[in-house]
Parts: C-alpha cells; sequence; structure tokens
C-alpha cells in the first residue's frame, strides 16, 4: 500500500514538474512578441513614458542608436551601463522596429575613436580604487542618434540617469522632425544677460530648440518671423510705444510670449523700488497685471545672507515655496512640479472682462496666510517682518491662451488676435545660482517654453526626475506635527519589535502543536 502512495507521489510530481516546465516555455515563447514591463514607482521612473513611446511609435524612417560603451569601465559603472541598455531596448520595443539598436565597444578600434571625437563624444577618464590604489582608467559612455543625414549626441551618459529620457526622446524629435522651433531671448532694455544669468536655461533649452537672440532697438525694433517663441526676462529699462508696438505686431502673427518680469527691482543691500520698464503697458492692455508689490509667505525657502564675517541661512518670506496645491492641477506645465522658489516675486492678477472668453490657468499661487507689501519695503533678514492683517492666497504666475485684444490695431487688422502668453511676476527663479540648488525652478522655467512652444507631452517626461517632496507645513498643526517625529524615530521600532515578537511565538506554538 505504501509502495503504491510513494509511486502515486512520484507521477504527480513528475506531472508537475512537466507542466511547469510547459508553462515556462510557452510563456518565453510568447514573450518575444508581448512586451511589457510593470513599474510601481509613482511617476514611472524606471519605465518610458507614453510621450517616448508615441514618439518612436510615430517615426517615418529608421533611426540608429549607437551605444559607446568601453569593455573596460570601472565594475561600479556595470550598473549603470545595464540600466541604460535595457531603457534603449525599451525604446527598441515600443518603436515597432524603427529604431535599430548598437551597443559598441570601441576600445580597440583607433579610427572609431578618431571618428568619436569628431562627433562630439569624447573619451573620458574614471578614477578607480583597487587594491588600496588610486587608477585611473580611459574609457567611452556615449550616445549617437542618427536619423538619415542628421546626427544628435549625448556625450558622457551621467551616473544620475534620471532625464536619460527626456534627452533621448528630445533628440529623437530632434532628428526626425522637418522644423526646430526657434526660441528667442530679448537681450535690450536691461533684460537677465543670458551668458551671466541664464546660461544653464539656454543649454538645457538648446537640446530641443535653435536658440537666437533679440534686440528691440529704438530706430528699428522687430522680431524675426522665424521666432516661434519670445522670452523677456527681467527687463529693467525703459519700453518705448514702438518696441511695445513691435512685440503686439510678433504675438499678432500667432507667436508666443513668456515673460518673467519683477514688479519690484531689488538693488544692492537689498535695497527694493519699483520697476518702471513700461511692459506693464502692454500686458494691461491684454487684461494680466504684474503688481508692484512683493508677496511673503511663511511657506518659504532657506536664504543665505552675509552680515560682516559671519554667513547665515534662514527662513525668509520673501522667497516664497510652492508645493502641493500651489500648483495648477490642470495645466501640464507645473502639475508635475514638487517644490518651487521664487525670490522676491509680485502678485500677477488678471481682468476678468478683458479674458472672459479666454482660457486662463493661474499657474502659481501661495498658500492663505500669505501678505504683500507695496511700500516702504522692508526686507532684511535681520529686521522682524510682520505678517500683514489681510493674509490671504497670491497667484503669482498666469497663462493665457485665446483670443486678447490687439493692444495696438492698425489700419485693416483685428481688433483681437490668437495668442498664448505666460507671465511670471518674478525673474530671478530661472537665473542660474536658484536653478543650480533647485532643480524645480529650471523645470518650471523649460516646462513653460515647452507649453507654449509645442505640445505638452515632453513636460510630463521632465517632471518625472523630481523627487523633493517637502511637507505641506500649512496642513499641519503642532501636535500633528510633533506625532510624525516621534513616530519616525521610536514608532518603526515598535512595529518591527511586535512583529519579531509575534513571529516567535507563532513559531513556538506550531512548534507545540506539532510535537503534541
Amino acid at each position: 500500500m505504501e509502495n503504491n502512495k510513494f509511486k502515486l507521489k512520484k507521477t504527480d510530481l513528475t506531472i508537475t514538474v512537466a507542466l511547469l516546465l510547459g508553462i515556462i516555455i510557452v510563456v518565453n515563447f510568447f514573450s518575444y512578441s508581448i512586451f511589457y514591463r510593470l513599474d510601481l514607482t509613482d511617476k514611472k521612473v524606471y519605465s518610458i513614458s507614453d510621450a517616448s513611446k508615441k514618439t518612436v511609435a510615430e517615426l517615418n524612417d529608421i533611426v540608429n542608436i549607437k551605444a559607446y560603451f568601453s569593455g573596460s569601465l570601472p565594475s561600479q559603472l556595470l550598473t549603470l551601463r545595464q540600466e541604460v541598455e535595457d531603457t534603449l531596448e525599451e525604446y527598441v520595443a515600443y518603436s515597432g522596429s524603427k529604431i535599430k539598436l548598437e551597443v559598441i565597444n570601441p576600445d580597440d578600434d583607433e579610427k572609431l575613436k578618431t571618428e568619436l571625437n569628431s562627433k562630439g563624444i569624447p573619451e573620458l577618464t574614471f578614477e578607480v580604487v583597487e587594491k588600496d590604489k588610486h587608477q585611473l582608467i580611459k574609457g567611452y559612455m556615449g550616445i549617437s542618434i542618427n536619423y538619415g543625414d542628421k546626427s544628435e549626441v549625448i556625450p558622457a551618459i551621467k551616473q544620475d540617469v534620471s532625464d536619460l529620457e527626456y534627452q533621448l526622446t528630445t533628440k529623437i524629435k530632434k532628428v526626425s522632425s522637418g522644423k526646430i522651433p526657434i526660441v528667442a531671448f530679448l537681450t535690450s532694455q536691461g533684460s537677465i544677460e543670458i551668458e551671466k544669468g541664464l546660461s544653464v536655461a539656454r543649454e538645457k533649452l538648446s537640446e530641443l530648440y535653435d536658440i537666437q537672440e533679440a534686440t528691440l532697438s529704438e530706430k528699428d525694433p522687430s522680431i524675426d518671423d522665424e521666432v516661434s517663441t519670445l522670452i523677456i526676462a527681467g527687463p529693467k529699462e525703459k519700453f518705448n510705444d514702438d518696441q511695445l508696438k513691435a512685440i503686439n505686431k510678433f504675438l499678432s502673427k500667432g507667436k508666443s510670449l513668456l515673460v518673467l518680469l519683477d514688479g519690484v527691482n531689488i538693488g544692492d543691500g537689498l535695497t527694493a523700488a519699483a520697476n518702471a520698464s513700461g511692459l506693464e503697458t502692454l500686458l494691461d492692455k491684454y487684461g494680466i497685471k504684474v503688481n508692484k508689490d512683493l508677496v511673503a509667505d511663511p511657506q518659504s525657502g532657506m536664504a543665505s545672507f552675509s552680515q560682516g564675517f559671519f554667513s547665515f541661512s534662514t527662513p525668509y518670506p520673501f522667497w516664497p515655496k510652492i508645493i502641493g496645491t500651489g500648483f495648477a492641477t490642470d495645466y501640464a506645465a507645473v502639475s508635475g512640479l514638487e517644490n518651487v522658489v521664487l525670490p522676491w516675486v509680485s502678485s500677477v492678477t488678471v481682468n476678468d472682462e478683458l479674458l472672459k472668453n479666454v482660457s486662463v490657468s493661474k499657474l502659481l499661487s501661495t498658500t492663505n496666510k500669505s501678505w504683500a507689501i507695496a511700500d516702504n519695503f522692508q526686507i532684511l533678514p535681520n529686521q522682524t517682518i510682520s505678517p500683514s492683517t489681510d493674509l490671504k492666497k497670491f497667484d503669482l504666475a498666469v497663462s493665457v491662451n485665446g483670443e486678447i485684444k490687439n493692444a495696438y490695431p492698425q489700419k485693416g487688422e483685428n481688433d483681437k488676435f490668437q495668442a498664448r502668453i505666460v507671465v511670471v511676476g518674478d525673474s530671478d527663479f530661472a537665473t542660474d545660482g536658484f536653478v543650480n540648488s533647485n532643480p524645480d525652478n529650471l523645470n518650471l522655467f523649460l516646462n513653460l517654453v515647452d507649453s507654449i512652444s509645442m505640445d505638452d507631452a515632453l513636460i510630463k517626461i521632465r517632471s518625472k526626475a523630481a523627487v523633493n517632496r517637502p511637507i505641506d507645513e500649512t496642513k499641519l498643526d503642532d501636535t500633528k506635527r510633533l506625532t510624525l517625529k516621534y513616530f519616525n524615530v521610536f514608532g518603526i521600532t515598535v512595529i518591527v519589535l511586535v512583529l519579531g515578537i509575534g513571529r516567535y511565538y507563532m513559531r513556538r506554538r506550531s512548534r507545540f502543536i506539532d510535537d503534541f
């Protein structure tokens, strides 16, 4: 009898193993034709976005991607290499055979090394510690993207690959699209100098756009018809009527305008004075007003100041920090952001009557505990900054998209025209110093340009990398704050101990039952 039971068990085991092997074979067979990855992260940071899938699926011809990885790369970079290759394979899978991928080791090919150098993919130097010795190893980690006679490169893959997808998709778009949009920075009227203040933003924009400079001369102000988007950042000098008319004419052709306008200029020693550039005259006619005030919010960024030989950092109310509900959820350019700091920002209001039939989005807002000062600007950090009794929420940036009033109609022209305008009551947030210390500031600027220059798809890719999620302090009272604090310190330890003790007693009980 026992012998028969043993045979039955052996037969069942054989059938189970055979079925298991059959399932594995079937699954492997279908996996060649069905591609799917499950990414459980909040923003799907380990899989390419729908925008990238759509971009590669709509390619009209073959895109050749060549990834150059040296075989002698340090061991700590092997994981990075695998991650990059996995991402590239995903592009291939979603392209429907329109993307061809080659992974090449150029170490022993001197002719290829020369070719890579001419393309802009340099040989890198890596510092490696092995057997308590420092060694310098040379190698390649770059990507070339080719479409017909067009070529783009990623010269060196960074160890932080959070923006790799954005780089790949924008470069694929750039080589495969017929015409590259032109974005121009205004360089007259005391605007922020690009090389000194906006070099980071310009470099990032140049990955997708043709970047130019525009100057509104007093004698013959005009903007090149090829320009699709004009950026006016931090103007301090007066615009005359002819220059304002040139901007209006530019917009009347269906173009786009991004204005970063300070209602109050901050000078040396934190002196403050109302800005009188005259650009506000034009914006007023469109129904947008940048007020000559400074907005303060208890939810603020940390600012560093020097006093004599000492430096110190302090929460500074005149640097409002936008998080959570401060971003418009219905506008892709800001809905995916986490944390933006706007230094010395002015409030922005709209004329509902002038814009009643126009799509208006209030992009950035403070908390409802904010206040504004419009004169007697006491903004030094060592002064007592007393909140106003009139606490409320302020809008700091708006988007206007639709048919707006023609501010300077000429004979035979319509009284209205279609335009896309974004106005932010601050220009400092986009400057090099602030975007380097706060990546979401850069994302905000780039997203705003994208939102008025092309489709919103790329915005969602760039915002995926944002991971800084500060707690919204306005939603926490002192009791909740202390509860969270002590739970983080002691709560997890207590939970682990309880689970451990529970598991211990369960195992003892199980042994007792087995022995019985």
